[in-house]
């Protein structure tokens, strides 16, 4: 296969990049990041010499840059996107472009070159659960986004499964829930309390801290976007999640503050933020049916290997954190 990347140089992008070629060492891969502030090319850095991966610096808006890669693969895997829920309510208007339209570019493109089309997308398209439910979203749950961030991503789900309905494109999704590991940004929720800890600082918890997520590892993810790309039904949509049950923001410090031998004074409380989502839980059944997916190891072993990996690497994530935090102070 020959495969063009979308948003490689991001979290889940660079971790599936580095799946598949070390799984599928003589497909190729076009890396096609913008490179803004979630894109690190450093990520990549022991694949700059592998003559079956190639990094191409472009918008996924700009149509001209998009059909010059697209014409020359076979498939596509679309991460790119804005994902960030505080960014989206600070500029709603850079979702809407980088997700829906940049989306529909794709798209076009796909429905020229009669390339395969893969989404990768979210939860948060479902809005919220009631807490103490024992409901989840599946792939079949309503569409009800409830910030902007999740609105556009929602959007581009509708506008890949219409080219497969209107065009024939061949369309795959899947919605996936929190995912976790090695090279996320520490604007994320759980490096940004992990990379406190390690810094001397506290755990800013927004509201109650009652926030229930469902959490999943990222190589668990890649496994499973391998999966529906190899065999997945075309025009499906598969929700994808990890073995957490209903665990709460407050919950998840606690666990991080144990294996990293720390007290509960080391939380703070803040205030909460808008359209903040009560609960998120995940029915993965259907992938695990049609396909025998399931997450690999148990959370509480992959959050204890996710913690030492950012206690080993302070080269990578210390420049994003302080580039980081001095942008959020100029807001």
């Amino acid at each position: 296969m020959k495969l063009l990347v979308t948003g490689g140089a991001g979290f889940i992008g660079s971790n599936f990049i580095h799946y598949w070629l070390e799984k599928y060492p003589d497909d190729e891969i076009i890396n096609f990041d913008n490179l803004t502030y979630a894109g690190h090319l450093e990520t990549l850095k022991d694949l700059e010499n592998n003559p079956h991966y190639i990094f191409v610096k472009g918008d996924i808006t700009n149509e001209s840059e998009v059909e010059k890669v697209v014409k020359s693969v076979d498939t596509i895997v679309h991460f790119a996107a804005e994902s960030h829920v505080d960014r989206s309510i600070l500029d709603p208007l850079i979702f809407v472009k980088t997700n829906v339209v940049g989306t529909q570019v794709l798209l076009e493109a796909a429905r020229k070159y009669k390339t395969r089309f893969h989404h990768v997308s979210t939860d948060e398209v479902f809005g919220a659960l009631e807490l103490n439910s024992t409901n989840k979203f599946s792939h079949d749950t309503k569409y009800a986004p409830n910030s902007p961030y999740s609105a556009s991503k929602a959007g581009s789900d509708h506008l890949a499964l219409a080219y497969y309905q209107t065009f024939g494109v061949p369309v795959t999704i899947t919605n996936c829930s929190n995912n976790f590991g090695p090279f996320q940004d520490t604007e994320k929720f759980l490096p940004r309390m992990i990379t406190n800890l390690i810094d001397g600082k506290k755990i800013q918890i927004y509201g109650d801290g009652k926030y229930v997520r469902d959490w999943m590892y990222v190589e668990d993810h890649c496994r499973a976007i391998d999966m529906v790309l190899r065999n997945g039904k075309i025009g499906e949509t598969y929700t994808v999640g990890g073995l957490t049950d209903d665990i709460s923001n407050l919950e998840l410090a606690q666990k991080v503050l144990k294996i990293m031998g720390l007290g509960e004074e080391n939380i703070e409380y803040v205030k909460d933020r808008p359209g903040h989502d009560r609960r998120y839980a995940v029915d993965w059944s259907k992938i695990h049916d049609e396909l025998d997916w399931s997450p690999s190891r148990d959370f509480d072993t992959r959050l204890e290997e996710t913690i030492n990996w950012y206690k080993n690497s302070h080269d990578w994530w210390r420049p994003l954190k302080e580039k980081s935090e001095k942008i959020y102070k100029s807001k």
